[in-house]
């Protein structure tokens, strides 16, 4: 059965939701985004960092993006591409799709009112193996702050060894072990960070001027800035 409709409440945040998928796709062009949404807040999330099998001993790491929604409830995992098109489609027609009559929609006798975008939902793919693994929604316990300067210098300088060791078009097993080694690397003075983090806030322009607050809850940890989150899972380490 196809997925409900999402509800976005403006051109604004269509815009928003344009951008990170943009930004994410430059990362992982045949990637995919989990949605999640309910109670007026749509969660988008990208892997940037991930095992690719049961030996891998890369982090997970993911980007998330909340937006605001005025309808809609949905968790599922669907391509970025197919994603990204629908939002063009929607953001081409100018948002003039029916929506339902008790939303906010412009009338003669509201004619300020913002009328939502209608966003369709893709047909889900199902070998998505990142999302399998969810950080949980509670019990985040606040740590220190990080500066943003540091973080996005580790960035810059992983990138530039990820194109420095893989020169060209190389193999993918040569490019996903060299991306593992560079990005599962701890952090300079931050045992407990893979670069993966940095690369992953920089990327998705997540850094700015404004400390990134850390917050830890079991074997996860979140980055949070006014544009975004990083939430980061290490592998456990073999007995």
């Amino acid at each position: 059965m196809p997925s409900l409709p999402l509800l976005l409440p403006d051109r604004a945040t269509a815009q928003d939701l344009a951008t990170f998928l943009a930004r994410a796709s430059r990362l992982d062009a045949g990637g995919a985004v989990r949605l999640v949404a309910g109670g007026g807040v749509l969660a988008v999330s990208a892997a940037v960092v991930h095992p690719q099998g049961l030996l891998d001993r890369s982090p997970t790491v993911l980007g998330l993006r909340s937006l605001a929604l005025v309808g809609g409830a949905i968790d599922t995992i669907v391509p970025i591409a197919a994603l990204a098109s629908a939002l063009h489609s929607v953001l081409s027609r100018g948002g003039d799709a029916e929506t339902d009559a008790n939303t906010d929609v412009a009338t003669d006798a509201n004619p300020d009112a913002v009328t939502p975008l209608e966003l369709p939902v893709p047909d889900p793919v199902h070998s998505v193996v990142w999302a399998a693994v969810s950080p949980p929604r509670g019990g985040w316990a606040r740590m220190a702050p990080l500066e943003p300067a540091p973080l996005a210098a580790a960035a810059r300088a992983g990138i530039e060894e990820v194109a420095t060791a893989v020169p060209g078009a190389l193999g993918a097993d040569i490019v996903h072990r060299v991306r593992r080694e560079v990005w599962g690397r701890a952090l300079p003075d931050h045992d407990h960070i893979p670069a993966g983090v940095a690369f992953a806030l920089e990327s998705l322009g997540f850094l700015g001027d404004d400390p990134v607050q850390q917050f830890a809850s079991g074997p996860w940890l979140r980055f949070t800035t006014r544009r975004g989150h990083v939430l980061v899972k290490q592998v456990a380490a073999p007995l």
